[in-house]
């Protein structure tokens, strides 16, 4: 999901939900993933880069520390930290940071066996909406059937596993993850509906919309530029098939409303449990918007050949075929990822501004004052352990379940969440070759194979203005930086590591 994609950090995208809790909490504008589904999620569970826990990519196993495909167990999960400490734990949604796949498999990597009490979701990636591959309850694969939706599915046994935590007196944590708005284009008819007509504008006006809206609200500023149009997408007057990316954006919409009804019923379930006030929530994305094209040719365990009712699905972004049922398998590519990602430039797999800055909303009612507030200091998905630490009172281990484990990298987000400030050092990112280094106002970032380039995100968050030139020593000392980061948490050049 892109940074622009919700209603309180600018969309025409329905999301009172999460737009109430901004109202009554906290937006962070500065605030970052690590550009990916997997590399993201093993940050955020366990408070390391993503190559300390063994995730430096993906779910493949490349026989190197970074690149293992699982979380290792020189890690421990935010569930297996407050669960030590009396936590109940529990987790709805994808899991996405072990190779183990199969039911019959191993399952030590598996949500139960990485501190959580209960699980529903599904242990791969992204995949159909109807019929998720993988399904898990427990540690048992579960089909679905009839009128299954994903995304529903994750919202109610969120709110089941709230009503369960309720009938004790100790504290719970719950980690909820969405696939939506993840490809494929699935949703139901009556939310596509909700947005038909409206993409009509085409994407360039859409843009121009929401960063006069972004500014409006105090996301951006006003003297940072929108970024070009990507140079592959044609001008809305002169792109063909208009029908069809009407409807692409029209599902992806879609979905993103449906993810926020579930929100609404899972914050109606801690008000009925009479939760909602001392709940920490947070809400961000795992990457930027996704510009991936998917081709008639995409195989995977992820993409089903049939559909629950024996129809064949149609593997593709076919404009001769209209997404968003349960028959097609289509995403809504390079034009509306550069939308959702405005103001900035790149995607996910980049670590430009596109594909790593992220919307955070934080909702505390019981703690935070400054309801409707904005946080622009940086902070990056490794400091919710920290936080969660913090908050709970609790110091985060140096063993977890007989293994020594690695120092958290993060910082705790508390003193931000009490209205203070905190002296922030130094994000890095790899990702495919494509790395950063966020120090203070300044940003070093190349997009691989590529040279440095130099911003400074006080004056030009969108990076317009590479300074590398004009700043040989400062590009030296924050390369310096990254280089002794990547030898310390287990990057692997990018170049060697295609030669795998």
């Amino acid at each position: 999901m892109g940074f622009s994609d919700l209603g309180c950090y600018g969309s025409e995208i329905l999301t009172p939900n999460l737009d109430e809790l901004a109202r009554t909490g906290l937006r962070f504008t500065q605030f970052y993933n690590a550009a990916r589904c997997c590399p993201t999620r093993a940050a955020l569970l366990t408070g390391l880069y993503p190559h300390q826990a063994g995730v430096g990519h993906m779910m493949d196993d490349w026989q190197r520390p970074g690149y293992r495909g699982n979380l290792n167990r020189e890690c421990a999960t935010i569930a297996e930290v407050l669960q030590a400490a009396g936590y109940q734990t529990m987790m709805a949604g994808k899991w996405h940071v072990s190779r183990h796949t199969g039911s019959e498999g191993p399952k030590h990597t598996w949500p139960l066996s990485r501190g959580f009490g209960k699980f529903f979701g599904t242990i791969h990636g992204g995949g159909s909406y109807f019929d998720p591959v993988t399904l898990t309850r427990d540690e048992h694969f579960v089909r679905a059937s009839g009128d299954f939706y994903y995304t529903d599915a994750i919202s109610e046994h969120a709110a089941r596993f709230i009503e369960e935590a309720a009938r004790s007196d100790a504290p719970f944590f719950l980690y909820v993850a969405y696939t939506a708005p993840h490809w494929p284009l699935h949703a139901r008819p009556e939310d596509i509906a909700r947005y038909k007509g409206q993409y009509s504008i085409g994407w360039d006006a859409l843009r121009e919309k929401r960063h006069k809206r972004m500014i409006r609200l105090g996301i951006i500023r006003p003297d940072w530029p929108i970024t070009p149009r990507d140079s592959r997408v044609l001008a809305w007057y002169d792109a063909p098939y208009k029908p069809w990316h009407e409807r692409r954006m029209e599902v992806y919409a879609a979905q993103i409303d449906r993810m926020d009804q579930g929100i609404g019923r899972i914050l109606e379930k801690l008000r009925q449990v009479d939760k909602v006030e001392n709940t920490l929530i947070f809400f961000l994305a795992d990457n930027g918007g996704c510009a991936e094209e998917i081709s008639s040719q995409w195989k995977g365990l992820h993409i089903p050949p049939k559909t629950l009712a024996d129809q064949a699905v149609q593997v593709g972004n076919n404009p001769n075929a209209m997404p968003g049922t349960e028959d097609t398998y289509q995403s809504y590519g390079v034009p509306w990822a550069n939308v959702s990602n405005t103001p900035f430039r790149l995607y996910k797999h980049w670590v430009h501004e596109g594909g790593i800055a992220t919307p955070l909303v934080v909702s505390w009612p019981a703690v935070i004052r400054a309801g409707g507030g904005l946080v622009h200091e940086p902070g990056h998905v490794i400091d919710l352990m920290a936080t969660c630490c913090d908050v709970a009172g609790i110091r985060y281990p140096d063993q977890v379940a007989g293994y020594r484990i690695q120092p958290t990298e993060g910082q705790s987000l508390k003193p931000l969440l009490l209205g203070g400030t905190r002296n922030r050092g130094p994000i890095f990112w790899e990702h495919e070759g494509n790395r950063a280094v966020r120090e203070g106002k300044w940003k070093l970032v190349s997009r691989f194979p590529g040279q440095w380039e130099l911003y400074d995100m006080e004056a030009d968050r969108t990076e317009m203005n590479n300074l590398a030139e004009e700043n040989p020593t400062l590009v030296k000392f924050m390369s310096r930086l990254y280089e002794e980061w990547t030898e310390r948490v287990n990057v692997e050049p990018w170049d060697r590591s295609l030669a795998r």
